[in-house]
């Protein structure tokens, strides 16, 4: 089906912007958990906002339960049983693994560089050890060959235009680049015998072709390939753990040649029934680091779209952003599986300053923000003073005849902390005291990061002295210091109120009430900075419910992907499909550079170029044309019977993908997108009772698949 989708995303940008929400919760009383009855609309509402998208029977569950008891459930995941989601997390080895066995079994470049240069031995375990051939046959390869371009260009160099080009035959008549001289032969690469009398074997004219070294290595390479090439040919007949074990007692040159097939997504039959460590350690072969980001993307997004404990996920999301690491910042990619598993979800519920304080020690923030290489200008390192045995800091001494020293001090965990983690860009700190929080924080180190190492204090690179932040002294005290500062941060007024207005902004609205953030922020200072309980106010407050809430939200490219999946009940078997569109839709995850993470207002991803994106995905998600993805849109059209008519199915699908409904214009428009697409000339426009426009088409079979694609592409679903 071919359909008007520039017009239609036209439509949808002017109208996701425009239209209000719809006065569907005006004044609605608290439901009777008595009676366990609530307003459907009530509902929903809780639904989209404290999960990824309500699942086909989540509406009749809340329903069934009550919005205030199911958001208490919530708020105390404990009490859910998630253990269904563990299965189908199963096979993601690395999610289970610290980052010490990351690092041993994914290596990365810097690693792999220490084995070629004999400075790290060769693992003996066949699977890592076939992960590093492959790696440094590929390293040596484009040594060699930088080399040998670099010895080509010194030879033209030296011989000027009369150089002979690759290929060609030399001014004296001897073969170049692997060729022969007037198809003559060697005897031995013939195989011929020259032991007897030489005037018997050859002409007397005639002199065998001598091989140079270069086309001796050629050949070899030559020979070499068709080998590996007729190796490879004969894996996929193989089982696949015979297959498995086959390619790891193969030659380095064999065994890149498997990898190049897998590149790209490509060979998912190849790896097709081997177990979970077999199919890490060949998708390895190919980039170490890129199978625990693989891993760590379809874990975030299977939670998403099955987890039982749907808050949790939600809050688990919201302080990796707020809290954001990039994932491609050299050796974080290692770090990040402990820093999410370890760091940020055990604390998503629990106290801020507990999970300020694991953040701070953690070996992916120390790293992504560089300050595990501070140096406090006057530590004993930074003088050249040695250690003192019992660990005391030296006092800073004047160094005569010593030039202006570079000190060493690194401000970009202090200046984040400050403006991104805790008081905001407003809360009232000088440059000054961003200097002094990263005196503060010189010292906090981490233990052999390559080899994954933990949070390490080291007194010799820590700043002496007292240090004076925001008007207030903190005696010198070594990591005590650190500890002292991050429960001032996490204990004032300006924090309460810059987190609380965060939580609001992604509960409530981009601009929430300042009410409600007052009233937030005072709970967090009394419950000293108990997140349960700052969303339990929010939650529970009016501003939650209030009409200006409802749909205020416009979906990140996470949040509607996630929702679109749920809603559609579609089975993942691959997740890498989907985090592929998530590039697409510019939200790749774990991939936002700078400090700030991703924006969760609507003005950042809401665009003509942004809702086709969107749109091009719901079409081929409904038309089964994401791979890994399977989807049944006759049982979402409802197939007890199935629709007779297009006017049936859309009518059914509205209620289905939307639950609450479609406006009329969302309504007619896809009306007019079908009959667009249908081609049908029928003058006649009818309208049902409820005066909404019906297809022209009513006798055609219906396109479930694209009308289906329309509505999780209508504004009423890019809303939540």
């Amino acid at each position: 089906m071919r359909l008007g989708r520039a017009k239609f995303v036209i439509f949808l940008l002017s109208l996701s912007v425009t239209c209000t929400a719809p006065s569907l919760l005006a004044k609605k009383k608290q439901d009777n958990d008595a009676t366990a009855t609530t307003d459907p609309k009530r509902a929903l509402h809780a639904l989209n906002r404290l999960t990824f998208g309500p699942r086909p029977g989540d509406l009749q569950k809340v329903m069934a339960m009550g919005a205030n008891q199911w958001i208490d459930l919530q708020l105390h995941p404990e009490r859910i049983d998630d253990s269904a989601i563990n299965t189908r997390l199963e096979p993601l080895r690395t999610l289970r693994m610290s980052t010490k066995e990351i690092a041993q079994e994914f290596p990365d470049p810097q690693e792999i560089n220490q084995v070629m240069n004999g400075k790290r031995p060769m693992p003996s375990d066949p699977a890592r050890r076939a992960i590093f051939e492959v790696q440094l046959a590929r390293l040596q390869d484009r040594k060699e060959r930088a080399r040998e371009e670099k010895d080509r260009k010194q030879d033209a160099s030296k011989n000027g235009d009369s150089a002979a080009a690759p290929g060609k035959a030399s001014n004296d008549g001897s073969p170049m680049n692997g060729g022969m001289n007037s198809g003559s032969v060697s005897n031995e690469a013939a195989g011929i015998n020259n032991s007897g009398d030489s005037e018997n074997t050859m002409s007397a004219t005639a002199a065998p072709a001598k091989l140079s070294p270069e086309e001796e290595e050629q050949a070899r390479r030559r020979e070499e390939q068709l080998y590996t090439d007729l190796e490879v040919q004969q894996l996929p007949s193989l089982s696949p753990d015979q297959r498995y074990k086959k390619i790891l007692g193969m030659s380095p040159a064999a065994q890149v040649a498997v990898a190049d097939n897998l590149r790209g997504g490509k060979g998912q039959e190849f790896l097709e029934g081997m177990a979970p460590k077999q199919k890490e350690t060949l998708l390895a072969m190919n980039n170490p680091g890129g199978v625990i980001t693989s891993e760590l993307v379809q874990a975030k997004l299977l939670r998403a779209i099955y987890g039982q404990r749907q808050l949790e996920e939600v809050m688990t999301d919201f302080w990796i952003n707020h809290f954001n690491v990039f994932v491609d910042k050299g050796l974080d990619r290692l770090m990040l599986t402990s820093y999410e598993r370890d760091v940020i979800r055990p604390h998503a519920l629990g106290r801020f300053e507990d999970l300020l304080a694991a953040t701070a020690k953690s070996p992916a923030m120390l790293f992504y923000l560089d300050n595990w290489l501070s140096v406090g200008p006057n530590s004993p390192q930074a003088l050249g003073l040695p250690a003192h045995p019992s660990g005391r800091y030296y006092p800073p001494r004047p160094r005569p005849n010593q030039g202006k020293r570079t000190s060493g001090l690194n401000e970009n965990y202090g200046r984040e902390l400050l403006e991104l983690h805790t008081l905001s860009v407003n809360g009232g700190y000088s440059q000054r005291d961003v200097t002094e929080v990263a005196k503060v924080f010189t010292g906090w180190t981490i233990d052999k990061p390559a080899e994954g190492g933990g949070f390490k204090f080291d007194p010799r690179t820590h700043e002496p002295g007292q240090k004076f932040i925001l008007g207030k002294r903190i005696k010198p005290k070594g990591e005590r210091e650190g500890s002292e500062l991050l429960h001032r941060l996490a204990t004032s007024p300006q924090t309460a109120h810059f987190i609380s207005l965060k939580l609001a902004e992604r509960f409530v609205s981009d601009e929430p009430p300042p009410a409600l953030v007052d009233r937030m922020a005072r709970t967090f200072l009394k419950k000293k900075g108990d997140i349960r309980e700052v969303l339990s106010t929010l939650f529970h407050s009016p501003e939650f419910w209030d009409d200006a809430a409802y749909r205020a939200k416009v979906k990140t490219p996470l949040e509607f992907v996630a929702s679109a999946v749920r809603a559609t009940a579609a089975e993942v078997d691959d997740a890498l499909p989907l985090t592929r569109q998530l590039n697409n839709m510019g939200m790749p995850l774990y991939g936002a550079q700078p400090p700030t993470g991703y924006s969760m207002k609507a003005d950042t991803w809401v665009s003509s170029s942004a809702l086709l994106n969107r749109m091009n995905f719901a079409l081929a998600l409904t038309g089964g044309k994401v791979k890994g993805i399977r989807l049944d849109v006759a049982q979402i059209a409802g197939n007890n019977p199935a629709p007779a008519d297009t006017a049936s199915a859309l009518t059914t699908l509205e209620e289905n993908l939307i639950v609450s409904g479609v406006s009329k214009q969302t309504h007619d428009s896809i009306v007019a997108q079908i009959e667009e697409a249908g081609k049908n000339a029928a003058p006649a426009k009818l309208e049902n009772k409820a005066g909404m426009r019906k297809p022209d088409n009513v006798t055609r079979a219906p396109d479930a698949s694209a009308i289906a694609g329309l509505l999780l592409g209508s504004p009423e679903f890019q809303r939540r």
